[in-house]
């Protein structure tokens, strides 16, 4: 099933219009979630960035925030999901060919929630591979990376830059060359027993387990650097490891032709089990 503005609606039957502005323009905003035995994980910090992102491209949600998270656990229970994958999309809405943001005077609101496919235990245990593509992060006074947009162009030509290297995942550099961020997730790599990671300034989305992650470094007394950083700094760390939602902390084996020992990466797997702990104080309320 389906969310579909006000209502849920099967799959097959979930119709958006061709002239919808998020279709022709990728004009329109989303989220990405995971649910942990029927609990969305950090779903209030979801619908607030939800909201931040709207409000840079002048979009007005359709629904209030209460509203939003309400549909959200309508769809996952919907599904009879526990363990499961959450997108919320917000799009312009459809109106005529054209530009103009008041052409559409209706957002479209979708929300889908798809079981969660765990990924393959290999990524953990032996690390993936990335590599850093040529393809430059947008230029941060072009699109805000702090929307999350659906126009995704820029992500889909490092990815496939990063698939026609064998790679798992691209991780782009800024106009200045600095160490920016993955096509899907946030990047660190320890050096000297210093978690390093791009800051902010850089161009980066402030993603959520990002946060999440410095928060938790932090607490177990491990020193962190929020900075710019040069590809050779990476290639020179002693671990690295990528972030998101829905994979959590995901070790690295090799950036372009720089290895890494996944299975001396101490720091990379305290911090994944501290993240878990977090999820786990989430789900028993501690932290809602």
């Amino acid at each position: 099933m389906i969310y579909l503005n006000n209502m849920l609606v099967p799959d097959n039957k979930a119709v958006v219009s061709v002239f919808d502005h998020g279709f022709l323009y990728g004009d329109g905003v989303y989220e990405t979630l995971r649910a942990y035995d029927g609990v969305l994980f950090k779903l209030n910090e979801h619908i607030e960035r939800l909201f931040n992102s709207a409000s840079l491209i002048k979009l007005k949600l359709p629904k209030t925030r209460e509203e939003i998270r309400k549909a959200a656990y309508e769809t996952l229970q919907a599904n009879r999901l526990k363990e499961a994958y959450v997108r919320i999309t917000v799009s312009r809405g459809a109106g005529p060919i054209g530009l103009d943001p008041r052409l559409c005077p209706q957002p479209t609101l979708v929300i889908i929630a798809n079981p969660f496919k765990d990924y393959p235990p290999s990524y953990y245990k032996k690390g993936v591979k990335v590599a850093i593509v040529k393809t430059r992060r947008n230029f941060k006074r072009a699109i805000d990376p702090q929307i999350k947009s659906l126009n995704f162009l820029n992500n889909v030509l490092a990815k496939t830059e990063a698939i026609n290297r064998g790679a798992y995942e691209a991780v782009m550099l800024n106009y200045r060359g600095y160490v920016a961020e993955g096509t899907i997730s946030n990047i660190f790599f320890v050096k000297d027993k210093v978690l390093c990671t791009p800051s902010v300034e850089v161009g980066i989305l402030d993603g959520i387990t990002r946060r999440i992650i410095l928060d938790v470094a932090k607490e177990m007394g491990v020193k962190v650097k929020e900075g710019r950083f040069r590809p050779d700094e990476i290639y020179e760390a002693d671990e690295v490891f990528i972030s998101n939602t829905t994979m959590e902390v995901m070790p690295v084996k090799e950036v372009d032709n720089a290895m890494f020992n996944v299975s001396g990466g101490d720091i990379t797997k305290v911090i994944h089990k501290a993240y878990r702990t977090k999820v786990r104080e989430y789900m028993r309320g501690k932290d809602r």
